[in-house]
């Protein structure tokens, strides 16, 4: 390479910035500086750097030199340097030399701030907790910071240019580069142990194509330790404090012997009581007319919903509900909220017509929603959790009446879709010659009847929400391959038009057919099977979670109280082994329906359910006697039973009790297979 000897002819501001900037430069070297100013800035510069000086132009522009610069801007400089220079040496005039020098200069302030920036960002990234793994389009790692390699156990030295998965075996950071989907909040065990929770997505560029991808990834360790901290009893004190002294609800609170100890501002201001008027005082300390919820609640250890009084010196008209606080089962006191009846009046109305509007376009229900504590019930409700948190397609199965609409609700009030619409459809109760145009829509003049302009369809109103397809074995064979489409594109064309429309839908299903068996005789498609069936969950049946009774019973209890304007409070022992010995055909939905008809008969002043109030049932609560040919002293339930409990015996004597053969045989779930042992104490 041909190095250019380069002589600056001026050592004020603009010679010392070119001089900077060409002793950094490999392709010149300078020959030497000039100035007439022994004390110039440059020259003392050009001197560190060992760089020859001087005060005389004459001895040096006889020099073999291949550029001059004029760094002074005087004119009569710049015509001594023309007239005296060699005949290949360039002269470069100040103005030049100021441009090139501001060029340079502002070249450097931009590299260092890019620098500055690239660094800082670079800090941030090493500073956050957690760990981050940035890979190319070439699955090669790029970028790691400190919590990455603190997590996985790797230093960074081993991260940087190699593949992903020569790093991190089980990595799906390829995948995300491929589909160009992002996977978020995923579980990851790493080769170490720990386990992880992490976040996959790749980076597109403007014109659409993948430059890389990232992930950031927590370790769940200490995402536990996090949560325990945050429990702290102080921490939480304060908290639930700040929380009811700021709500607008009147709230009260006494200890476990009825002494008032905190009321919130909302309190004082509905019953004109200061906190001087019930802290320290008894319950009944505020009640002008009935008696102290607070006290009754103490003695019974039950919640009280909806009792009408009157309280302060105003005597205002108000309805409190009062709950036990129990801590590891023991009465620690109650918590009271009073509403103003006056208020509730004037909202219940506007409520209602709120109702009206919102109740096709948003789920109702949450998980808190759906009861039951069972074995059977908690598996299901974790399934769906689970579920709620992927893009995945559900399929709800399960006997009519065991709540697949409440699961549906729930999944889609859990997910990230929450905020967007929850359309509902029973693809059984809608005609078949109109399903179509509800579902996909239909263009102007696609029919006799249709509307101008055309109309959206269902899929296309719950666009960035979830569609809930319940009866989806009902859907004909034609419908069944237009929701294929619908799943396999994500796109929905209209009745009558030729253009695709994009839909980002969530889809729920759900179905109380064996689809298995519709497979077998023709009448559902196996490849739309394949797709609904991503993530199936199966609702068990209310005699298969037989121990949830009494949870139900309570809360359709007090759901019917709500409906019917009763005050019922509970059923009776007698009442309620009555109702665990009925075979529930119905399922949850049946028991609402004998809980409804009991009270409905039931005389205002009765507070519990009895026996006698409950319709007459069949029972099935027999011994278990030999299933003979001509037994005729038994009722078909009790037949039937006994022919389960010992068909199940011989199959799985059959399978040497093998029973992930024997369910396999009897075309039942291995989970529902054990609720039958333990119930007909085959164990």
């Amino acid at each position: 390479m041909l190095v250019k000897r380069v002589l600056i002819v001026g050592a004020g501001k603009g010679g010392s910035a070119l001089l900077e900037i060409l002793h950094n430069t490999e392709k010149m070297t300078i020959a030497g500086i000039i100035d007439t100013n022994p004390n110039a800035k440059g020259l003392k510069i050009a001197a560190d750097y060992g760089i020859p000086t001087s005060t005389s132009l004459d001895e040096w522009v006889t020099e073999d030199l291949d550029i001059i610069v004029e760094a002074t801007g005087e004119e009569n400089v710049l015509e001594q340097l023309l007239e005296k220079r060699g005949r290949k040496t360039v002269v470069i005039p100040g103005s030049v030399a100021s441009i090139i020098s501001e060029l340079m200069e502002e070249k450097e302030s931009l590299l260092e701030r890019l620098k500055l920036q690239t660094n800082n960002q670079e800090l941030i990234l090493n500073n956050i907790h957690d760990g981050m793994i940035v890979v190319n389009d070439q699955e090669i790692v790029q970028f790691v910071n400190k919590s990455a390699e603190r997590i996985v156990g790797i230093a960074k030295e081993h991260f940087s240019g190699q593949d992903i998965k020569h790093v991190i075996a089980d990595t799906r950071l390829p995948h995300v580069l491929r589909s160009r989907r992002k996977e978020v909040n995923q579980r990851l065990i790493l080769e170490n142990g720990k386990k992880v929770i992490t976040t996959r997505i790749p980076i597109i560029n403007d014109e659409g194509q993948v430059v890389g991808a990232f992930s950031v990834f927590k370790d769940n360790t200490e995402v536990m330790n996090l949560a325990e901290e945050n429990t702290d009893l102080k921490e939480i004190k304060t908290s639930l404090e700040a929380i009811i002294q700021s709500s607008d609800e009147a709230i009260s609170v006494v200890d476990e012997n009825g002494i008032g100890i905190m009321i919130n501002p909302a309190y004082t201001r509905i019953t004109g009581l200061r906190e001087t008027d019930i802290i320290g005082k008894p319950a009944t300390a505020d009640i002008s007319e009935g008696e102290s919820m607070h006290m009754k609640v103490l003695q019974t250890r039950r919640a009280v919903r909806g009792v009408r009084m009157k309280v302060g010196p105003a005597r205002k008209d108000v309805l409190v509900n009062v709950a036990p606080v129990i801590v590891d089962g023991k009465m620690k006191g109650s918590v009271g909220v009073l509403h103003d009846v006056s208020e509730i009046q004037t909202l219940t109305s506007e409520l209602k017509r709120a109702r009206q509007i919102i109740r096709n376009l948003e789920a109702k229900y949450t998980f808190d929603d759906i009861i039951g504590s069972s074995t059977e019930m908690q598996i299901a409700l974790e399934q769906a959790k689970v579920g709620a948190k992927t893009p995945a397609t559900v399929l709800l199965r399960g006997e009519s009446g065991t709540g697949k609409e409440l699961f549906a609700h729930a999944i889609h009030n859990e997910s990230d879709r929450k905020h967007n619409k929850f359309i509902r459809v029973n693809c059984a109760a809608i005609a078949e010659n109109i399903l179509e145009s509800e579902l996909f829509g239909y263009e102007e003049g696609a029919f006799t009847g249709a509307k101008q302009g055309g109309k959206k369809g269902l899929f296309e109103e719950a666009n960035m929400g979830s569609i809930f397809l319940d009866e989806i074995g009902e859907l004909s064979h034609r419908m069944q391959a237009k929701l294929l489409r619908v799943l396999q594109e994500g796109e929905i064309i209209r009745v009558g038009g030729t253009s695709p429309i994009a839909i980002d839908v969530r889809v729920i299903t759900a179905t109380n057919i064996n689809l298995e068996k519709a497979i077998m005789n023709q009448t559902f498609r196996e490849d739309l099977y394949y797709r609904l069936n991503r993530l199936p969950i199966y609702i068990p049946s209310l005699k298969e979670r037989i121990e949830d009774l009494p949870e139900l019973i309570d809360y359709l209890i007090q759901k019917i109280n709500q409906d019917y304007g009763r005050n019922m409070k509970s059923i009776d022992e007698e009442a309620a082994a009555y109702l665990k010995n009925y075979h529930w055909s119905g399922n949850v939905r049946e028991l609402e329906n004998i809980i409804g008809r009991a009270m409905i008969y039931m005389d205002m002043s009765e507070e519990v359910i009895r026996k006698k109030h409950i319709p007459n049932l069949m029972s099935f609560a027999g011994t278990s006697q030999s299933l003979k040919p001509g037994t005729a002293n038994q009722t078909l339930q009790n037949a039937m039973e006994q022919y389960e409990k010992q068909y199940i015996t011989d199959v799985l004597n059959e399978h040497d009790n093998n029973k992930t053969r024997a369910a396999k045989a009897l075309n039942i779930s291995i989970r529902n297979l054990y609720y039958k042992i333990e119930k007909h104490n085959l164990a």
